[in-house]
C-alpha cells in the first residue's frame, strides 16, 4: 500500500531508515501521473514487505520538489541506507520498474 507524505519532516524522516524505499514524487493533474499510479499502487502490494512505497504531491510540497531536484513528474526514487540509488521519470513499463526494485533490494 501506498503511503501520502505529509510533510517534509517525515519524508526526512524516512530517508533515514536502511531499508528499500520507493517514494512517487507526482501530481493530481498529471495525466501522466494517472498512468503510471495503477502500475506503481500494484507493484506496492507485490512488493510488501520488503519495499515501502510512499508519495509526495508536488503541488502540496513545492520544496521537496526542489529539494529532490525533481524536474519532470512522475518521478520515482529508489533509496536505501539514507541514499537515492536510482531514478525512474515519466511513464515507464512495469518490467522496468521491477528491474529496479529488485536492484534496490539487492543493494
Amino acid at each position: 500500500m501506498m503511503k501520502a507524505i505529509e510533510n517534509a519532516k517525515e519524508l526526512e524522516n524516512l530517508l533515514k531508515k536502511d531499508h528499500a524505499i520507493l517514494i512517487d514524487f507526482y501530481a493530481e493533474t498529471c495525466p501522466p501521473c494517472q498512468a503510471i499510479m495503477p502500475i506503481v499502487d500494484k507493484l506496492a502490494g507485490d512488493y510488501e514487505g520488503r519495499v515501502e512505497f510512499h508519495k509526495v504531491d508536488v503541488h502540496k510540497f513545492p520544496d521537496l520538489r526542489t529539494k529532490y531536484q525533481i524536474g519532470s513528474i512522475p518521478a520515482l526514487l529508489f533509496v536505501k541506507n539514507s541514499k537515492i540509488l536510482d531514478k525512474s521519470v515519466g511513464v515507464v513499463p512495469e518490467s522496468a520498474l521491477v528491474d529496479k526494485l529488485e536492484s534496490l533490494i539487492k543493494a
